[in-house]
């Protein structure tokens, strides 16, 4: 019986290396996919509140988004989302994701999303940034 070959002490397995080179230079999981789909979510967002379908809208609002909104409207989430005067979205100008967190910028408003199970939700909405503060929101959860 043959013992098996020795390996160098610190130097990574020849094949757990190329496939890591191959996963990486595919784009496995890099942020263009996390992106693309953040984009997406958020321009679905402000293409159905532009049309004026709350019902959807809210449907792509995060749990707790959704819950703050109807709490400090004490509405339902379309009602409340339809008194919001958020800014009219003028095509994506940039999209930043980093893990499970992205910032969606248009050209009249800047959201930021989590991914959840469901996708990409819209956790605020309306915000507007501040020289050295956190940006002002009309529309965000806890």
């Amino acid at each position: 019986m043959t013992p098996p070959p020795r390996r160098r002490a610190g130097r990574p397995a020849g094949r757990l290396w190329v496939a890591a080179v191959v996963l990486a230079a595919a784009g496995c999981g890099g942020p263009g996919p996390r992106q693309d789909a953040a984009a997406a979510a958020g321009t679905a967002f402000e293409a159905a509140v532009a049309a004026g379908d709350h019902v959807r809208a809210c449907g792509l609002l995060a749990p707790e988004t959704r819950l703050q909104l109807e709490q400090g409207e004490q509405e339902t989430c379309p009602a409340a989302l339809a008194a919001q005067e958020l800014p009219t979205a003028d095509g994506v100008d940039g999209v930043e994701a980093y893990g499970r967190q992205a910032m969606v910028r248009t050209g009249g408003d800047t959201l930021f999303l989590s991914l959840f199970t469901a996708g990409w939700k819209v956790v605020a909405a309306g915000c507007t940034p501040r020289p050295d503060q956190p940006y002002d929101c009309l529309i965000k959860g806890a």
